[in-house]
């Protein structure tokens, strides 16, 4: 990749450096900065950079607003940083070792883009055939000539993500099943009995490399944290989704949903909390509400298998964990709370997992949640269908149907798919039986680092559609300091959304791209008018300000996020194989 350093943005800045060294007296230099900006957005916009596509405009468009945002003085006094500053000291020859290689990649790139030097719609991703002066039926068949390149592009980058239901994979999984089996002493009827699994979770990774071939430092990584009190957990059926050859890199993504890298040991015990401050917004033990009609109900509080990204990984203690069931007298109040609040239309009963309570248990919540006259919706938020699908037996599948009431009740079910090798013919039969019983169920993919790569995502939404599951939201990880290997910049999602997702059909793209607030709840990532870059600190990171849900209803006050490094998330990627040069755009996206 090429160099980033202060030198070079000086060597390439043009007049933008000659401002800097201007004038000693920082607001001097802050205004002629701003008007250079102002006025390179004027000219540009005027017709004066002939050469330019009118897409690239939008760049120059765009560049400037963040040029504008960064040189504020409010934005240096909220972010605690001043690139101005940063780059006055740089144009004066100042050695500043605090400013990063990734610092200068996104400042060259917005200074570039500014100036009007970026072409990336003559080097788009795909040739488009250039229609001239034809019209109606030739116009019509050049069209449909470009729209079938563009399919060809997408589907050769969707076909390097395998998927769980190739022959291939289920052969290999297959073989899979019967060693542990054969490892646990266990029948294949034992492989369809949910309970079983829950006996036979691997908690050590004495107990994993029993199931899973684990490299020795996935062992030690384990074993640190589970001395470290750092919940860790995997069922039988999860552990057959791993690879016998983790070299050949297919299950990359399942190995990072349970094993803990290093970053996360590290970091768990010093940052971990309440990052959502989900106690803030806690009416009554056992409910978050952050929203007007719906809220959150958190009757049992352990998982049969741990997720290292979980939001609440500060509050379970292991998979399974005992006293996890929430006492019946804080179960009572919480329920009667809701009764009493009228204004509440829906319940989302998740915790922990919910379904790993035995029906009966179940059962005796939703009845009480079904009498009450004022919920109309009830949730389910659970991974069952990825980690434990033998869990939807035709009784539990019966039983969440009977409190689907066409016109007064609809029951639904939220679960998490996080990559096409997850998606399993055991997945797939659970969840098209819960849509035959009138269930509809929901992808909340959070996208993590793996799911990332070009077109990954749109390849999980096309295949988890056939599957009977509609892609819900896709959620920007909690930036807790322990899952900053999990994290991808803001605009790596935006680009997807805008690039990847967009080029599917409408029922593919049915989810929202959305940051979640702590304190505050969704910020929909799609909108640019719900934040403003305001920052890019000295490591590289984007500094944001979001705007609360209520901005037009209640005084909230916006919340400060800092990002990943743009520069350091193509390089992670540039090692394992995927060319940054496939990701260019993503600077010009905030």
């Amino acid at each position: 990749m090429k160099e980033w350093t202060g030198r070079v943005f000086i060597e390439t800045a043009g007049e933008l450096g000659n401002i800097l060294m201007s004038s000693d007296d920082r607001e001097t230099v802050r205004r002629r900065v701003l008007d250079y900006v102002n006025k390179l957005h004027f000219d540009t916009f005027s017709g004066n950079v002939r050469d330019l596509h009118v897409l690239d405009l939008i760049i120059v468009r765009d560049c400037a607003r963040a040029w504008r945002s960064i040189l504020n003085p409010r934005s240096e006094k909220i972010s605690g940083f001043s690139v101005l500053d940063a780059l006055m000291r740089a144009s004066r020859g100042m050695d500043d070792r605090a400013l990063t290689p990734s610092f200068w990649a996104d400042i060259i790139h917005l200074t570039w883009g500014i100036q009007g030097r970026v072409r990336l719609h003559t080097e788009q991703m795909v040739k488009y055939i250039d229609a001239g002066d034809f019209h109606g039926r030739e116009a019509a068949k050049l069209r449909s000539h470009e729209l079938d390149s563009i399919e060809m592009y997408m589907d050769k980058l969707m076909s390097r993500y395998e998927s769980g239901l190739s022959e291939e994979a289920v052969v290999r999984r297959t073989m899979r099943r019967k060693a542990i089996l054969k490892t646990l002493k266990g029948t294949s009827r034992d492989w369809k009995n949910w309970k079983w699994h829950i006996r036979h979770i691997a908690k050590n990774s004495d107990a994993l490399s029993r199931m899973v071939n684990l490299t020795d430092e996935e062992k030690s990584l384990i074993d640190t944290a589970v001395s470290s009190s750092i919940p860790f957990g995997v069922t039988p059926y999860y552990a057959s989704l791993f690879d016998d050859d983790p070299s050949a890199g297919r299950d990359r993504s399942i190995r990072a949903q349970v094993i803990p890298p290093k970053t996360y040991i590290d970091a768990f015990h010093e940052k971990t909390s309440d990052y959502m401050l989900e106690a803030d917004t806690s009416p009554i033990d056992l409910i978050t509400r952050r929203y007007v009609e719906v809220l959150i109900l958190k009757p049992f509080n352990t998982c049969p298998q741990i997720c290292v990204y979980c939001q609440r990984n500060w509050e379970i203690k292991s998979a399974m964990a005992p006293g996890a069931m929430a006492s019946a007298e804080n179960l009572n109040r919480a329920i009667e709370w809701i009764r009493n609040n009228a204004s509440i239309k829906e319940v989302l009963v998740t915790g922990g997992d919910p379904l790993v309570m035995t029906d009966p248990v179940l059962k005796k919540i939703l009845d009480r949640l079904a009498d009450i006259p004022h919920v109309e919706r009830i949730r389910i938020g659970t991974r069952t269908p990825v980690t434990l699908p033998m869990r939807f037996t035709p009784e539990l599948i019966r039983l969440i149907s009977s409190y689907n009431v066409p016109k007064r009740r609809e029951m639904c079910v939220m679960t998490h798919i996080q990559h096409p090798y997850e998606v399993t013919p055991e997945l797939s039969a659970a969840t098209n039986a819960l849509r035959r019983h009138g269930i509809r169920v929901y992808n909340q993919l959070v996208y993590t680092f793996y799911i990332s790569r070009r077109f990954a995502a749109a390849a999980l939404r096309r295949l988890i559609r056939l599957c009977g599951v509609d892609p819900y939201y896709t959620f920007y990880p909690k930036g807790k300091e322990e899952t900053a290997d999990y994290r991808v910049p803001v605009a790596r999602l935006v680009q997807e959304q805008k690039e990847e997702s967009r080029l599917l059909p409408g029922l593919c793209r049915t989810d929202e791209a959305v940051f979640n607030l702590p304190g505050l709840g969704k910020n929909y990532l799609n909108a640019w008018q719900h934040r403003d870059l305001i920052s890019i600190r000295s490591d590289g990171s984007r500094i944001y300000e979001f705007h609360p849900w209520e901005k037009k209803i209640g005084p909230q006050q916006t919340y400060i996020g800092e990002d990943v490094p743009i520069l350091d998330y193509l390089r992670r990627l540039e090692s394992i194989g995927e060319n940054p040069a496939d990701y260019e755009s993503i600077w010009y996206y905030f």
